[in-house]
């Protein structure tokens, strides 16, 4: 470390500020245009800037509370439940009480800050105090200390780092992209059934009253030349798929709506081979404990939104642990999906890796009979199977699903040849998005590795990009 990095306290770099919440009870506080951002907003969160959290705010929200309206670039950190989810306002917010944030002095760089924070959460927990839970107060974190570098070298080492978020946060919009496409072509397959539609137009036959709106689209859509949509092309190519789509409605009493003529609804037991549920095992159970390498053992709180998330909260199990652990192996193509806190996150398995599945976790394996891994991964996060889980939940303080519920969960199940042909047109997408969870995943470990050597001092930062840093 060089002789010009200085012994800061937190205090010296910029002014800290709690949060606030308006009361509830008062609509005219809330659904204003001042963003307000709450721990739970950054639970998951990967990149380091924010704009928006799940709630907002208004002016007499905001005047009303001890909230304070923080500028751009202020370092948001989350002072309890829990300690040390850090990110950079990327626009004016307010916070809640969960949030000690620092504005900061024009002679630090903002995201060199964040990365300091992130690499010393450690620090943070040190000075917490409390019995239910912990928490950082805001004498507490002033007092903490720091070695900084100079502003030109602040800005080299969060470049390096930058570079790297950057590429992990645009294969994330990639990805999502991705998503997007597959979650369109279900969605006009088996919740608007695009193609019965239009079979039904065809022929003449009836449409029901609660799909007569979806009608009076797809008649404008067929009608406008070359703004078909490209599955519905692929339909119209394909004379042997086209025909196995039905051409007529039912009503169906266990789902409460129509669905295609001749579409059957079964249950998860019915068109599954194996649940895998080692909700209550740990190391400990079972004689042994963690490792520092080997197969990765997940848990609910790295499941979310159709990823694998928090990499560093993932423990490890050596392989005879794994042995005694997974007698049945979770295979590609099998659903991952929370059974409580929350319940209903779900993960496609796209390649081999040998996981360990840890608390409340079950795994579906599709029976390739009845249903296909895709076909069942994004029914079950559909309205109608969202709401038959949920149902099916019990628990006060937490819900969750068991598992003699889980399997009396309603599933639709088309024509197999229909399904198969969703499953080709998804590998592409599904292919593409496990590559770069793959890419991503490498970039976070790269990062994880530079980010405290770099933050400590004990890697120097190339001098040219010091000096380019002085010069912009």
């Amino acid at each position: 470390m060089s002789k010009e990095w200085k012994e800061v306290a937190i205090e010296n770099i910029g002014e800290v500020i709690g949060g606030g919440t308006p009361s509830s009870k008062i609509e005219e506080y809330w659904g204003g245009n001042i963003s307000w951002i709450t721990p739970k907003d950054l639970s998951g969160y990967n990149f380091k800037r924010i704009s928006k959290g799940s709630r907002s705010i208004t002016d007499l929200g905001l005047l009303k509370s001890s909230a304070r309206l923080l500028p751009k670039n202020t370092v948001l950190i989350t002072s309890r439940a829990p300690i040390g989810y850090v990110a950079i306002a990327d626009k004016e917010v307010s916070t809640n009480q969960g949030f000690k944030s620092v504005i900061l002095k024009s002679n630090y760089d903002t995201n060199f800050i964040y990365y300091l924070i992130k690499k010393n959460v450690p620090a943070l927990e040190a000075v917490s105090s409390g019995s239910t839970f912990k928490e950082i107060s805001g004498n507490s974190l002033k007092k903490l200390k720091f070695k900084i570098p100079p502003l030109a070298e602040q800005k080299a080492i969060a470049k390096i780092l930058g570079d790297l978020d950057a590429k992990i946060e645009l294969n994330r919009k990639m990805n999502e992209t991705l998503e997007n496409m597959a979650q369109a072509l279900f969605q006009s397959w088996f919740v608007d059934f695009d193609p019965v539609i239009d079979n039904a137009l065809a022929k003449g036959n009836p449409i029901p009253e609660p799909l007569q709106a979806k009608a009076e689209i797809r008649k404008k859509i067929r009608s406008e030349v070359g703004i078909l949509p490209e599955s519905q092309k692929n339909i119209q190519k394909n004379t042997e798929l086209a025909e196995v789509f039905p051409s007529t409605f039912v009503f169906n009493d266990t789902l409460g709506k129509w669905i295609p003529e001749g579409w059957e609804v079964k249950t998860i037991n019915d068109v599954t081979t194996l649940i895998i549920d080692h909700r209550g095992k740990t190391p400990k159970k079972l004689g042994g404990d963690w490792v520092e390498n080997g197969h990765p053992a997940i848990s609910a709180k790295n499941i979310k939104k159709g990823n694998l998330i928090r990499p560093d909260m993932i423990r490890y199990v050596d392989e005879e642990m794994y042995e005694k652990w997974m007698k049945d192996e979770v295979e590609k193509g099998d659903i991952i999906i929370t059974s409580e806190a929350p319940m209903g996150e779900m993960f496609l398995i796209s390649d081999k890796t040998k996981y360990c599945l840890s608390q409340r976790l079950y795994c579906i394996r599709a029976n390739e009979t009845d249903s296909t891994s895709s076909f069942l991964y994004y029914w079950l996060q559909s309205d109608i199977a969202k709401g038959d889980l949920e149902g099916r939940c019990t628990g006060t303080t937490v819900t969750g699903i068991k598992q003699s519920e889980l399997r009396k969960v309603s599933v639709m199940s088309p024509d197999i040849l229909i399904l198969q042909e969703f499953e080709d047109k998804l590998s592409p997408f599904l292919e593409r998005k496990n590559l770069l969870q793959k890419q991503t995943e490498t970039l976070i470990q790269q990062r994880e590795v530079l980010l405290p050597q770099l933050i400590s001092g004990k890697v120097k930062v190339p001098q040219s990009l010091v000096q380019q840093m002085k010069e912009e």
